[in-house]
């Protein structure tokens, strides 16, 4: 086996590689073993005919896909090992011989890692955040704790008011038709949330247990169901219960209920810290945000395209896991929203580059400013997996395995010229 390296532009390369006649043979008595089975020659079973005889009736190159493609990946892998360059995107593969008894010789066009030159990044100037917490901001963060423990209480004796949560009977109808989600029993809503379509709520005010009512409405012309957008709707409306939220008086026993502290006062002294930590993290993370923005805009790369088609499909990747975790597959998204997979993958791509370019300029000011990652730091933050997954630590080590604790070290060490950037800006 041999490997040849042409670079092109814009840090691309085009590697050659020569697979021995031998190592194809394996690849095409492979294929062989896997196509036998399917292939019809006059006078054996399926699967019984010999390979030379299948050869002779419809030539060697009916094996040669399915050995190229086994050939391929195996070659690739073992040549690009320790060829010395850090490739950073899917190779484009062409085969450039291929034949019974030859050697197999196939090119990979590949990107590889930038080099960065780095301008200034010390001592940037960045804008001033002032930090402060207003009464207001505290007594809203308490009001969220009194909703968090808040009691419901029925209602019997008056009409739905807006705040209230109540219980529903709904069946809506276009001109008469029922429609696909549009029939529920006892559903549970807070007027005034505005969860349901526009002027829906608004008409349930007024109404008491038991009563019946026509709710006319009309769905918005951006409705996700397409089928409904624009049309005029009339939902037949029966309220079931009437319930409302009692809220904890606002004294002592409920700092005890909900804090370790004893008075009001001493509760509304540790929101207010904590108030102030996030705004002082918030704060940091700013300033670091707008120094690595400067940095990344000081210095130089040229990134081949194919790296950041590699991180919009990763984006892409990460986006469908997202939306699975909320029970949505990408189709669904793709009907509800009018996206098409083109324009989705086209509104990632400035965001792709601009993770490259954070990323590449990260690591190049960790090289400079020559840190390094001890193993206590990689054990330090595997042991912090290992609490927030519930495992060992040696358990998370192993699952990690050489190429991610790698990663972890990478990671760890773009963390600390991050915190670099941000000690040394100039806050103006």
């Amino acid at each position: 086996m041999s490997l040849k390296v042409e670079n092109l532009e814009h840090n691309m390369v085009k590697l050659t590689i020569e697979v021995s006649a031998e190592e194809f043979e394996k690849g095409m008595q492979s294929a062989y073993q896997k196509n036998k089975n399917r292939i019809n020659v006059p006078g054996f079973r399926k699967g019984k005919a010999p390979r030379q005889l299948i050869e002779k009736m419809y030539g060697s190159a009916i094996f040669y896909e399915d050995a190229a493609n086994e050939v391929i990946p195996a070659a690739y892998d073992r040549e690009t090992a320790d060829c010395g360059l850090e490739l950073v995107s899917q190779p484009k593969i062409d085969v450039e011989q291929i034949g019974k008894g030859k050697p197999f010789i196939f090119t990979a066009e590949v990107a590889v890692k930038p080099e960065v030159t780095l301008g200034e990044y010390k001592g940037l100037e960045v804008p001033k955040t002032e930090i402060s917490v207003t009464d207001e901001e505290v007594d809203a963060e308490i009001q969220k704790e009194r909703e968090k423990n808040a009691s419901m209480i029925d209602v019997d004796d008056r009409a739905v008011e807006n705040g209230d949560v109540i219980k529903l009977d709904f069946d809506g109808s276009v001109d008469g038709v029922p429609f696909e989600g549009g029939k529920a029993e006892n559903h549970e809503l807070t007027v005034g949330s505005n969860s349901f379509i526009p002027g829906f709520e608004e008409q349930l005010v007024g109404m008491n247990i038991g009563e019946e009512k026509d709710v006319n409405v009309t769905f918005p012309e951006e409705y996700h169901a397409k089928e409904l957008a624009g049309k005029a709707a009339v939902f037949k409306c029966k309220v079931n219960e009437i319930r409302v939220k009692k809220l904890p008086e606002l004294d002592d026993e409920f700092a005890q209920d909900v804090s370790e502290f004893e008075t009001l006062e001493e509760y509304r002294a540790d929101v207010k810290k904590t108030i102030t930590q996030r705004k002082e993290t918030e704060a940091k993370n700013k300033k670091e945000s707008a120094a690595l923005d400067k940095a990344v805009e000081n210095a130089s790369m040229d990134i081949p395209a194919a790296m950041i088609d590699n991180q919009v499909r990763q984006m892409a990747d990460e986006f469908a896991r997202g939306l699975q975790s909320q029970g949505l597959s990408v189709e669904q998204y793709m009907q509800f929203t009018g996206m098409t997979a083109d324009k989705l993958l086209e509104q990632m791509r400035p965001e792709a580059e601009k993770r490259i370019r954070n990323t590449l300029t990260l690591e190049a000011i960790a090289k400079a400013e020559g840190i390094e990652i001890g193993d206590e730091d990689v054990d330090a933050e595997i042991q912090k997996m290992a609490e927030m997954y519930k495992m060992e630590a040696d358990q998370v080590k192993n699952l990690m395995g050489e190429q991610g604790l790698k990663q972890i070290r990478e990671d760890l060490a773009v963390q600390k010229a991050v915190t670099v950037l941000g000690e040394s800006a100039k806050e103006v």
